[in-house]
């Protein structure tokens, strides 16, 4: 028996396989500080669980509409009006299971065989291989850790060509941080204008942002005309810590979302139903949480920032949002250990694993390459012991 040949050219996610080891160590009893989950370490707000509960009790838990519970998309729509000045009706609305899932279900419902998939990198690691899996070609635009991680509009203009079918801008960004400010999105909207592609816009972020940076959906920026091939994902896993609620939400034209609502019926169906209702919740509710959330994590990540670029021989970027930083490695890759040559940040994280217990996630995992991404989404006491153990680890190469 033949597996397809869809699954043989994509890789397991990385960040969840850094995720499941290092838990696996744990559960072995052994002292491992993890730096890999990409999700808050705080609680679910209580009010959110409650409205789940209720609905739970009242027997919430059959079926709903495939794309989401009207309650729900009309949530959406104000949230969209509310946060990003942006216009759109119950029938532009799409809640899926996770944030992920909105970006496979676009994917599929706009790329053929041999489409381009315009991905600036650094990137999250799943953008490229769902590009793959609908059978498409991922086209990579690099970026410096110079500039920010940011790419600039002519960098993306020569990454176009007719082929082009999706461009991604994701900000802030997973895995360096980085934000573009309006007049940077605006430069780049003058470049997309003049295509016919769509842009998947990203914002899964946008409320843990730092230092008054004043986050801008590219959506919000881009005029009419692109606006209306714009599509906007998001969800409730970061800015609500719900990431195991599996809830996220997509907008954008009719047609997209039309079709976008038709794959999820022939694959998941709704998203669980009582979740639903826990995100109406947490979208109409009080959004004072995300303050306090948001307070620790600049505290965490000033000392990771700060620590790191204290360490001999690496330099890390400040990033303006998410909960992740990208330190560069490249002074330590070619050193030995034990007559072994560290090749690559690969081999890197592996010797952090190995011998210090530190779980870190290569930055080739991300487009990368001597890079290693550490999430701050854990204790200060963490932060601090995994970040002593790092550099304990890397004095002995």
């Amino acid at each position: 028996m033949k597996l397809s040949s869809r699954v043989k050219k994509i890789k397991p996610s990385a960040t969840l396989a850094v995720s499941a080891a290092a838990k696996a160590m744990q559960a072995q009893g052994i002292d491992v500080i993890g730096f890999g989950a990409g999700e808050p370490d705080f609680d679910t707000p209580q009010h959110i669980k409650d409205a789940a509960i209720k609905a739970l009790n009242a027997g919430f838990t059959k079926y709903t509409p495939e794309s989401g519970i009207d309650e729900l998309k009309q949530a959406v729509a104000d949230k969209f009006k509310r946060d990003n000045g942006l216009e759109y009706k119950k029938d532009q609305v799409i809640v899926s299971v996770g944030g992920k899932h909105c970006l496979f279900n676009a994917y599929m419902a706009t790329l053929n065989k041999g489409d381009e998939v315009v991905i600036p990198a650094p990137y999250w690691v799943s953008y490229p291989d769902m590009a793959l899996l609908a059978d498409a070609k991922p086209v990579f635009v690099p970026s410096a850790e110079k500039n920010g991680f940011k790419i600039k509009p002519a960098d993306l203009a020569k990454a176009l060509t007719k082929k082009t079918r999706l461009v991604i801008i994701n900000s802030p960004s997973n895995p360096t941080g980085s934000a573009y400010t309006k007049k940077e999105l605006q430069g780049l909207a003058a470049v997309l204008k003049k295509s016919d592609c769509y842009v998947v816009c990203d914002d899964i972020y946008e409320h843990i942002v730092y230092d008054g940076f004043e986050f801008h959906s590219f959506a919000s920026v881009a005029g009419k005309e692109l606006f209306e091939r714009c599509i906007v994902v998001n969800g409730a896993s970061k800015a609500y810590s719900m990431t195991g609620w599996r809830i996220g939400y997509a907008a954008g034209p009719r047609e997209v979302i039309s079709a976008m609502s038709k794959i999820q019926g022939q694959s998941t169906s709704n998203p669980t139903s009582f979740a639903q209702k826990g995100a109406v919740a947490a979208l109409n509710g009080p959004q004072d949480f995300m303050k306090t959330m948001v307070a620790e994590f600049r505290k965490r990540r000033d000392y990771a920032v700060k620590t790191l670029n204290n360490m001999k021989g690496i330099t890390c970027y400040n990033p303006q949002g998410a909960f992740y930083v990208l330190p560069c490695f490249k002074a330590y890759i070619g050193k030995s250990w034990k007559g072994e040559k560290i090749k690559d940040d690969v081999a890197l994280c592996k010797f952090l694993l190995d011998e210090v217990k530190v779980a870190a996630v290569p930055g080739g995992a991300f487009g990368a390459p001597g890079y290693i991404r550490l999430s701050y989404a854990t204790s200060m006491k963490n932060i601090e012991e995994g970040l002593r153990r790092i550099e304990k680890g890397i004095a002995l190469l």
